[in-house]
């Protein structure tokens, strides 16, 4: 039974705030749905009786979150689904670049640190959106926290090139074979992807990240002004696609 259209503001939010928190603490998504579902209906009972819904989660709605939480086990095959998906997937940006170059080789501190990165970038993600359900964040707040979520990873690659490049560690090459097969791996990684999102921007950017340098490198411009072009071609085609998407999404 969904009464989610008939609720008061108040009470969304506060659902949406609690299916949030939940994530965030690394419980199963199908535990969430089941809960918010039943509370849901407590709280349409209570607002249909003229009762405030301070009556069914009490004066705080933290520790509300933090009582329904602690009931609930940790998902530790998600958390680890999760980190797994993210390092897989910054792997893939690198990946395909470095496959038209010839073959794979990365050195021990690349591998480590792209598992340590996407741990910490799972951390930061569940620490902010934590913070954001269980504090009264304006939207420029949340946007701002969800900006530095975002940024964060980015800024920790780049440090990671330089460092590596600083840091000497033993190298591992995969060779012709190795370097094909995790090439096949990485693709099919992205195409089960794409249909398990149900979205095609992983198959989208990824071709718009590598190909770009490589076709460039092709011409006879000068690296200057490849690398004025490049950048234009990968984000611009990004906007692109992301403008016939909202297109079609709002035609529906």
């Amino acid at each position: 039974m969904n009464h989610e259209l008939k609720l008061s503001e108040k009470s969304r939010t506060f659902l949406e705030n609690l299916r949030l928190y939940l994530f965030s603490s690394g419980k199963n998504s199908n535990e969430i749905e089941e809960i918010v579902e039943e509370l849901e209906d407590h709280l349409f009972e209570a607002e249909k009786s003229g009762k405030p819904i301070e009556k069914i989660i009490g004066n705080s709605p933290k520790e509300y979150m933090e009582m329904v939480s602690k009931e609930m086990v940790v998902d530790l095959r998600a958390w680890i689904k999760y980190i797994c998906l993210i390092v897989f997937e910054s792997f893939s940006f690198t990946i395909f670049p470095d496959l038209l170059k010839g073959t794979l080789s990365y050195s021990v501190l690349e591998l480590i640190g792209h598992i340590v990165i996407a741990a910490i970038f799972i951390a930061s993600i569940f620490t902010g959106f934590k913070y954001i359900s269980t504090t009264n964040q304006s939207i420029k707040k949340q946007g701002l926290i969800i900006a530095a979520i975002v940024i964060l990873p980015i800024v920790l690659f780049i440090g990671l090139i330089y460092l590596n490049k600083a840091v000497d560690t033993p190298i591992i090459h995969f060779g012709n074979t190795g370097s094909i097969i995790i090439g096949v791996i990485t693709a099919l990684f992205i195409i089960a992807m794409s249909i398990w999102a149900k979205t095609l921007i992983l198959i989208i950017i990824v071709p718009l990240l590598t190909l770009p340098d490589y076709l460039l490198g092709l011409t006879p411009l000068k690296n200057e002004t490849q690398l004025m072009i490049s950048p234009w071609i990968t984000f611009g085609g990004i906007a692109i696609y992301l403008w016939i998407s909202y297109k079609l999404e709002k035609n529906k």
